[in-house]
């Protein structure tokens, strides 16, 4: 089994930044693709980013592209979620996922492991 931990949330002004980090413990030599998940209130959960084992190939969703970027350190089992220029519309949960394969994918079917997520909040 593998454990996601998540952490960086928090209460922000429009236009500022945030810095998710993501923490894998137990089998982490199973998990390959890394990514970030959003869920709002009332909302279906959706993609944010993806990034594969080397971290050569990455992929965002339109909403967040040029604003935010995904990134991962290997020795750390970590991967981490910079957010700039957040918007109101940014105000979520946010997921973090593992994936056996080394495929990134935009469906959350493709991932096989889940944090409890961690609340961002953003004000106008």
């Amino acid at each position: 089994q593998v454990q996601l931990v998540e952490s960086g949330g928090g209460l922000v002004q429009a236009g500022g930044s945030l810095r998710l980090s993501c923490a894998a413990s137990g089998r982490t030599f199973s998990i390959y693709a890394r990514s970030w998940f959003r869920q709002a209130p009332g909302k279906e959960r959706e993609f944010v980013a993806a990034i594969n084992w080397s971290s050569r190939q990455t992929i965002y969703a339109g909403s967040v592209k040029g604003r935010f970027t995904i990134s991962r350190d290997n020795a750390k089992n970590a991967v981490y979620l910079q957010m700039d220029s957040l918007k109101p519309e940014d105000t979520a949960v946010y997921y973090c996922a593992a994936s056996r394969r080394n495929d990134v994918d935009f469906s959350a079917d493709a991932y096989d492991y889940w944090g409890q997520g961690t609340q961002v909040t953003v004000s106008s």
